[in-house]
């Protein structure tokens, strides 16, 4: 059987595809800067074109971005961590309490009608939080006698952050030539195919990218700005780690939720727990009914658990590095399987002419009337 040249074309990148995959495994451990560096070049080179559009040069261009990216991830964590580190504290302090409630109110309903006796020991918790810190200054020694322990880990990791600037720099700097060079590597014949591919790709992930952060940041709003006005008290890091964790379906609403509502509890009372209940509820719809389908749109078509299960065998066949390429790779991947199965589809097997001949033709009906009168 003869293959057409659209089969060797196919055949083709799913070899490049599958020696791409092995490489990508085998380099796992030091590719995570560059990975890093490849999705903020992504997503910053719209703004680095508008910039070269008003005659701004293009490494100017890409070093203002770089540094305006830098300030605004800077003063995000000199807003957060003072307040989580504050936040962290007062949870520690208030969880031996909670699990005193735990055990006077929750642990005699489930001994009557689960026949579970479970009781949590409120007081060794409170020895055990009372060994490592008194106060909250105490807690800022235990934590970076902890980092010390592991300082080639640490060390490693701080590099690894270094180089994210530098890789996405030099990627924004070079990204038209990278793209000439890719492109003046195919075969001519291919281009055509090529450049529709990779065109629809790109329009895959910049809808799914640039729609998802407008979704997360939306949502970051919302969570903060509604549990601030039911009275939470840890409203703006939990709301904005749900708006960040909103990119993995279900676990990072669900996560959000729980803790939500492990801090409601924490405060006493029904009403923080009924205004999360609300803010929640309301927030979930809003979501799945009108900012995903308007700004991320369908266009992606991963299912939801698609979107689960990529994360989960990336993350651990490349470890995070496979979590960072997870999405991308699974857009890609999506509109590659669009192409093999338009390609099968209008292939000889599947359309039954394989063999280069016609199925056999009905016999001519006048033949056959007089075959019935020679037997008469």
């Amino acid at each position: 059987m003869n293959l057409r040249p659209i089969h060797l074309q196919t055949a083709a990148w799913t070899g490049v595809a599958l020696a791409l995959a092995t490489l990508l495994w085998l380099l796992a451990p030091i590719l995570t800067p560059f990975a890093l560096g490849a999705i903020f070049a992504y997503l910053c080179n719209p703004v680095v074109n508008a910039l070269v559009r008003r005659r701004l040069p293009r490494t100017a261009a890409a070093l203002l971005v770089i540094v305006g990216l830098i300030l605004l991830l800077a003063a995000l964590l000199l807003v957060l961590l003072p307040m989580l580190y504050k936040q962290a504290v007062i949870f520690a302090q208030r969880l031996p309490g909670l699990i005193d409630l735990f055990n006077m109110r929750v642990s005699p309903m489930l001994n009557k009608h689960f026949d579970v006796q479970l009781q949590l020991d409120a007081a060794q918790l409170r020895v055990w939080i009372g060994q490592f810190f008194a106060n909250a200054h105490d807690l800022l020694p235990v934590i970076l006698q902890r980092i010390g322990h592991r300082g080639m880990e640490v060390a490693v990791m701080f590099v690894n952050l270094f180089m994210v600037p530098f890789v996405t720099f030099y990627l924004l700097q070079e990204w038209p030539r990278i793209i000439d060079g890719l492109s003046g590597m195919l075969p001519r014949p291919w281009m055509p195919r090529a450049r529709r591919i990779a065109n629809e790709i790109d329009s895959v992930l910049a809808q799914f990218f640039r729609g998802q952060m407008l979704v997360m940041l939306i949502l970051a709003t919302y969570y903060s700005v509604g549990l601030s006005l039911v009275g939470l008290d840890f409203a703006l890091p939990v709301g904005v780690l749900t708006g960040m964790l909103i990119f993995i379906p279900y676990i990072g609403f669900g996560s959000g939720m729980v803790l939500a509502v492990l801090t409601a509890l924490l405060q006493g009372g029904w009403e923080p727990l009924i205004g999360v209940a609300i803010v929640y509820g309301i927030g979930q719809v809003v979501e799945s009914f009108a900012l995903t389908p308007y700004i991320v749109g369908e266009r992606i078509g991963l299912h939801p658990l698609a979107v689960i299960f990529a994360l989960l065998a990336f993350g651990q066949l490349f470890g995070f590095t496979g979590v960072l390429i997870a999405l991308p790779a699974s857009a890609a991947l999506l509109v590659g399987l669009r192409e093999v199965a338009s390609a099968w589809f209008a292939s000889p097997v599947y359309l039954g002419t394989a063999c280069g001949t016609d199925p056999p033709a009905a016999p001519p009906r006048r033949r056959r009337r007089n075959r019935e009168r020679d037997v008469k």
